[in-house]
């Protein structure tokens, strides 16, 4: 047994494959006969905040610090590093974000309310899409795996650019200014190259209470955090953000991201009937991640390459592009998470409809981006 766990989580898709079951899991819970059970546990509270609370924005917030800590290397150091290398999946991601919120904006623009989750399909759910690409091995160019992750890398950074600007609550000033004070001492320990990772987890911690309190979603704090650590270590020292990550990574695959889905995922399907799947709001989610999120990286990705913006990635064809487009279309996680703030507190059923949407669009651009995927690769392409 334990052989066979080691093999699991050796495998690049082990993260993607248990954050399905963690979504299966907490369907069935929510539709058996301990529901009440699970929705008592997620409500109740520790320490001044829900377990549910907790979960989104406590440990999502190591979360946001690794999406920070993977970005800043890949700014420095990797698939973002140039121009060249940044421009055609920074222009894919912008036609990603810009569509399906048109989509899901055409569906809900009669109803204010159901407007504020205009972002819910713009996400893309990193995790679950590089997983889905795992399953294809080593028939996947390297090329074509690091424009999916560059793209979905600038995709949650703009998500989080959306999250400070519009799903922000009433601020605290006294809050903001502990706040900017934490972020102004976290970088003056990078210009002065401190390399002491307890030494900006500390003060981090401190970021997080006063972002929390402030009324800005405290999961920013975590992106801060993975900004200011350095990335190289004093002489002989090993880099502390590649320590770091490294160290945060299998926690975040294999825990956190599992049990945000388990946390997020149980949508009682009772009163539940075909009617609901042609309510404005699961249907602009749904068809806003499954063809709005695909046409528009492809449709900017294909004008970046015919206006010579920017070539294609090495050895890709347009049509590995289009299938890729449509695993962009897997919001899932961020899109969870974003739907739990866009309808914090309402009344009604827009969070389990939207909910619903993720799902319903997220199964549905996993499966078709996969076969797609299948078919377009070659069938014994080395990994370059």
């Amino acid at each position: 047994m334990v052989k066979i766990a080691r093999v699991f989580f050796k495998l690049e898709s082990a993260g993607g494959i248990l954050l399905i079951i963690a979504t299966i899991s907490a369907m069935l819970t929510a539709n058996s006969g301990i529901a009440e059970s699970y929705h008592t546990v997620l409500h109740s509270y520790i320490g001044g905040m829900s377990v549910s609370h907790w979960v989104n924005d406590g440990l999502m917030a190591i979360f946001f610090l690794l999406i920070g800590l993977e970005v800043k290397r890949e700014m420095v150091d990797g698939a973002l590093k140039s121009r060249r290398e940044a421009i055609f999946p920074a222009i894919a991601a912008l036609g990603g974000m810009i569509a399906p919120a048109m989509v899901y904006i055409a569906f809900n623009l009669n109803n204010p309310v159901a407007l504020g989750g205009w972002a819910i399909p713009a996400a893309t759910d990193i995790a679950f899409a590089m997983g889905i690409l795992a399953l294809l091995g080593n028939r996947v160019p390297l090329s074509l795996k690091l424009f999916l992750l560059a793209l979905a890398i600038i995709d949650d950074l703009g998500v989080i650019i959306i999250i400070a600007l519009f799903y922000s609550n009433e601020l605290s000033m006294w809050a903001i200014s502990v706040g900017l004070a934490m972020t102004a001492l976290l970088v003056i320990f990078n210009v002065k190259n401190v390399t002491s990772l307890p030494a900006y987890l500390i003060v981090g911690t401190i970021l997080w209470i006063a972002v929390l309190k402030s009324g800005v979603h405290a999961t920013l704090a975590g992106v801060i955090i993975g900004f200011v650590i350095p990335m190289k270590g004093k002489k002989g020292q090993y880099s502390p953000l590649k320590r770091l990550e490294h160290t945060l990574h299998p926690y975040v695959s294999y825990f956190i991201l599992p049990l945000f889905a388990f946390v997020n995922a149980g949508i009682s399907l009772d009163g539940i009937s075909l009617a609901t799947f042609a309510n404005p709001i699961p249907l602009g989610i749904a068809l806003g991640l499954f063809i709005g999120k695909p046409l528009g990286v492809f449709s900017f990705s294909w004008l970046a390459v015919k206006m010579k913006i920017a070539p294609l990635p090495k050895g890709t064809s347009f049509a590995d592009i289009f299938a890729v487009a449509v695993l962009c279309g897997i919001g899932f996680t961020m899109s969870i998470f974003i739907s739990s703030l866009a309808f914090e507190g309402l009344e009604g059923s827009y969070d389990a409809f939207s909910r619903l949407g993720i799902l319903l669009g997220s199964t549905a651009a996993a499966i078709v981006g996969y076969f797609m995927l299948n078919k377009s690769l070659p069938k014994n392409n080395k990994t370059v």
